[in-house]
């Protein structure tokens, strides 16, 4: 959600993720995808993004905050809400063609990384 694509490649390379594993990912990315939502919004509303990353709850591990900055700073809100929805509907495609899902979810990924809908 960084959209770092060098990183994003090398995770995808390294890590030899099955079918089953897919839906995992998906389910992850939308509560990861959710909780910047919230951040993104409290930051619209207050400007001060020290403020939005401190008043996440649970509160966010300290490794994770400059991590999170760049995700609100390069994510609004509309388009986070967008995200959330591909996802829902990714996930879905997933379930009905479990054969196909490492690659949907490979693809996916990656149209997310390379897309230029960011702040």
């Amino acid at each position: 959600m960084a959209k770092d694509k060098k990183k994003t490649i090398n995770i995808l390379n390294e890590n030899n993720f099955g079918s089953e594993d897919c839906i995992l990912i998906t389910r992850t990315f939308l509560i990861k995808l959710k909780k910047i939502l919230i951040l993104a919004n409290e930051f619209q509303k207050t400007k001060n993004i020290e403020l939005a990353i401190a008043s996440a709850k649970p509160p966010i591990f300290w490794k994770d905050k400059e991590i999170t900055k760049t995700q609100i700073y390069k994510w609004t809100p509309e388009n986070l809400k967008e995200l959330i929805y591909k996802c829902n509907e990714i996930e879905l495609l997933i379930k009905k063609n479990i054969n196909n899902s490492v690659k949907i979810i490979t693809d996916f990924i990656l149209n997310q990384v390379s897309s230029t809908t960011n702040n």
